[in-house]
């Protein structure tokens, strides 16, 4: 063989070589560049950011759906007849006893935004019929900022009021990283009913219905509602979307969509149908936020099964079984049954309720479930955890955490760690949670669980004695 031609094939095989680590090299590199600028690099260079996203398509692709529980074979059998019956009649009796240690139960009633109950009600007064169309004027669109559509759907709501303030002073409080992918309804309750001194408050719900988002809004208030968002270039996301109109005889709801548009003040136009079907996708999940001194009128507006947790959760079970009558195979229908039942278990504390959520989660992931859905919800996690299954929390955890956008949502962390305190992994359990804080420091359940960790690593006895699955919890979605 001439020299020429060897010399040829070398210097192929060295380009080879240099192609392959590059390739190797480019790949972590692309994976670890946060997500802002990913978005950035695509929409200012496109060819670089096309790139960029192939390389990490290629070698870590998104999963097409979140893995099936491993346990569920192993798990009690329960008669699935019996977890999609009719919502349960018998209210509960439990109430939790404060302890040193806030309680599972305990944390959970705190972060859940239940609806003040003011003294005295006025008379409901007699039912008005409704108008045939509403629209309210004022809300001015906000373009979110990268992944920032629960900031921003708050400021155009809280601007609406004449209170002056922006996305990214609301952002810096519930996103402290920019890079967090999810902020819970209940959050944003919290947010408003915590840092604006008193001018308004919020509340956060799940199962609402059309008639009432049209009862807000011939009343004078926007709601906003979480739902899902199918994008043909991305795949299913959550989304957050402001309603400020309504029309019955064309069958639209006009709102206003941070992410989307259009940004001229004309608001984007939907069929009910079509809002009705992401909205479910959320438990039918909404907030509301209100001039304080206006709290009477918005609990007359709610409506009864608003009232109490336990009516609401009753009233998502129902939906769920006229969801799945309709089709067995809606997987959202499951789902939304599985968070009814780990609810109403949370609520009176009989386990029995867990090992239905449980069972229904189980066929939701059957089923087939968008591989984002635990960025938003987090039910799951909870059902599993209280029916003794940590390593299904740990599977379902562990593969969101494969996707970068997945390691930005402090939840994931948070529940790995109590699945890992409660498998006496509490070193492990440690490293999950302050993960969980670098991500939103302001995130008061994962700092009660540490502080719980910490305490119990710097008292031996109290490790050796002290229940690991007593650690604290929450719950995380509207």
């Amino acid at each position: 063989m001439k020299k020429r031609t060897k010399n040829l094939i070398l210097s192929i095989t060295i380009g080879e070589i240099i192609l392959i680590i590059g390739f190797l090299a480019l790949t972590p590199v692309a994976e670890a560049l946060p997500g802002r600028y990913r978005v950035a690099l695509q929409e200012r260079i496109p060819f670089l950011g096309n790139i960029v996203e192939g390389v990490i398509k290629q070698v870590a692709p998104m999963a097409t759906a979140l893995p099936a529980p491993k346990q569920a074979a192993s798990a009690p059998e329960i008669d699935i007849s019996e977890a999609i019956g009719l919502a349960p009649t018998i209210m509960p009796t439990h109430t939790p006893t404060p302890t040193a240690v806030p309680t599972q139960t305990q944390i959970e009633t705190e972060v859940d935004v239940t609806p003040p109950t003011p003294t005295p009600l006025p008379p409901t007064p007699t039912a008005v019929p409704l108008p045939v169309r509403a629209k309210l004027s004022g809300i001015s669109p906000v373009k979110q900022t990268f992944n920032n559509c629960g900031p921003a759907n708050l400021t155009q709501v809280l601007n609406f009021w004449d209170y002056d303030i922006t996305q990214e002073e609301v952002a810096s409080y519930l996103k402290p990283s920019s890079e967090d992918r999810n902020v819970s309804a209940w959050q944003i309750a919290d947010y408003v009913n915590e840092q604006t001194y008193g001018q308004f408050k919020a509340i956060a719900r799940s199962a609402g219905t059309f008639e009432m988002i049209k009862r807000f809004i011939a009343a004078g208030y926007p709601v906003v509602i979480e739902k899902g968002y199918d994008l043909p270039s991305s795949g299913w996301w959550g989304h957050y979307l402001t309603v400020f109109g309504y029309d019955d005889e064309l069958g639209e709801m006009y709102s206003q969509d941070s992410y989307l548009g259009p940004f001229d003040g004309s608001g984007r136009v939907d069929k009910y149908e079509d809002v009705d079907k992401f909205w479910q996708q959320f438990n039918y999940t909404f907030y509301v936020v209100y001039p304080a001194e206006n709290e009477a009128e918005v609990i007359a507006l709610l409506g009864d099964v608003m009232a109490d947790d336990f009516t609401m959760w009753s009233r998502v079970a129902d939906l769920a079984v006229q969801e799945q009558a309709a089709d067995p195979n809606d997987a959202f229908a499951w789902f939304n049954l599985g968070t009814a039942k780990t609810r109403l278990g949370a609520l009176t504390g009989n386990n029995q309720y867990y090992q239905e959520g449980a069972a229904a989660y189980d066929k939701a992931f059957e089923l087939g479930l968008p591989p984002r859905m635990l960025w938003y919800q987090f039910q799951p996690y909870l059902a599993y955890l209280r029916t003794d299954r940590y390593d299904d929390v740990l599977l379902l955890a562990n593969a969101t955490l494969q996707d970068q956008g997945g390691r930005n949502v402090e939840e994931t962390y948070y529940y790995k760690a109590l699945a890992l305190t409660s498998l006496g992994d509490i070193y492990g359990a440690r490293d999950a949670i302050e993960s969980a804080l670098a991500v939103n420091h302001n995130f008061y359940p994962a700092q009660w669980l540490l502080d719980w960790i910490n305490t119990t690593l710097g008292n031996p006895a109290a490790a050796a004695t002290e229940e690991p699955t007593a650690a604290p919890g929450t719950e995380s979605d509207g």
